[in-house]
């Protein structure tokens, strides 16, 4: 996919450069002085889009090299005999368990009764008289 996306990037590229060199061309056959290139925001936007272009183009081509690069590991790592596991980790015993430390029982909390029934909603209560 990455090499449909540079070809993609090559040709705006290129497309981008002619543009810009029409623009330089037209700009020259002017006689007026004051249509300077540098100062032309057409060919400094058609300037911009090649660098950006270009930016692009090196990101694809890293990523490419890095996919090649991690593909080429991989294919080491799986060449390459396999270890077998070190025994030595697997053999360390815990401290805790060691020691045999027992935990403290929790007192039992004695179980909260549930209310039975649902409780009426419609009786009014009763309002408290303000004191005078």
């Amino acid at each position: 996919m990455g090499s449909m996306r540079k070809q993609m990037l090559i040709q705006q590229k290129a497309s981008f450069e002619q543009t810009l060199k029409e623009r330089l061309a037209f700009l020259a056959g002017k006689e007026d002085k004051s249509l300077k290139p540098e100062r032309d925001t057409i060919v400094r936007k058609l300037k911009a889009d090649i660098k950006a272009v270009k930016n692009r183009v090196r990101t694809v081509t890293d990523i490419e090299k890095r996919t090649e690069e991690m593909a080429r590991i991989k294919a080491e790592k799986a060449a390459a005999p396999k270890k077998e596991a070190e025994p030595a980790k697997a053999e360390k015993p815990k401290k805790g368990a060691e020691e045999g430390k027992a935990k403290k029982p929790k007192p039992e909390k004695p179980a909260k009764p549930k209310a039975e029934g649902p409780k009426e909603e419609g009786a009014p209560k009763a309002k408290a008289e303000p004191k005078s």
